[in-house]
């Protein structure tokens, strides 16, 4: 079975994650933080690396429970750093808090997050293929960067329109590639 050629055919995580997550829509305010926690430790490395390490972030975030993070201290900080298992970036985890406590506002003032990324996607799903950027990972950036967000570039967030579905880009060849049929999400 052909997939995109970024599938690291060798690794049955990111198999998985290709064949039942990847573009496809979902707009769970609980996965959408998941998705934005890890694709802003992603900077930098390939997703892969992330990927790989997903369930131990899972656990040494409390299953991204968002109150939780949002109350993280000295002490956890400290105990993320000693973690061999996740990526220990101080300023990635650091950034993870801060972005929980926007991520929170967000919420709070949208009634949802997803709610808050309709205002930019217009609920349309964008298909295209073999980009890093475009104008509407450019605008949603650049609004979350001017809340205080960090590791939240415009590469950083046109990865995570398409983790969570925004974005669709299967590669022609692969065998989950479909035309532009109805870009409702």
């Amino acid at each position: 079975m052909m997939r995109c050629k970024w599938c690291n055919l060798n690794n049955p995580k990111y198999i998985k994650y290709h064949d039942n997550e990847w573009c496809k829509p979902n707009f769970d305010d609980k996965y959408l933080f998941e998705m934005l926690i890890l694709e802003s430790f992603q900077a930098g490395l390939s997703w892969e690396c992330v990927l790989n390490k997903r369930e131990d972030f899972k656990i040494a975030f409390d299953k991204f429970d968002i109150e939780k993070i949002c109350n993280y201290n000295n002490q956890k900080i400290q105990e993320l750093l000693k973690n061999e298992k996740i990526i220990r970036n101080k300023l990635k985890i650091n950034a993870t808090i801060n972005n929980s406590k926007i991520f929170k506002n967000i919420q709070n003032e949208y009634g949802t997050f997803y709610k808050y990324l309709k205002t930019f996607t217009h609920d349309k799903m964008i298909y295209e293929i073999d980009k890093t950027t475009n104008e509407l990972s450019d605008k949603l950036s650049k609004d979350l960067q001017k809340r205080g967000m960090k590791f939240v570039g415009s590469t950083i967030i046109y990865a995570y329109l398409q983790a969570i579905g925004v974005i669709y880009s299967h590669d022609k060849e692969c065998f989950m590639y479909k035309d532009n049929l109805n870009n409702k999400l």
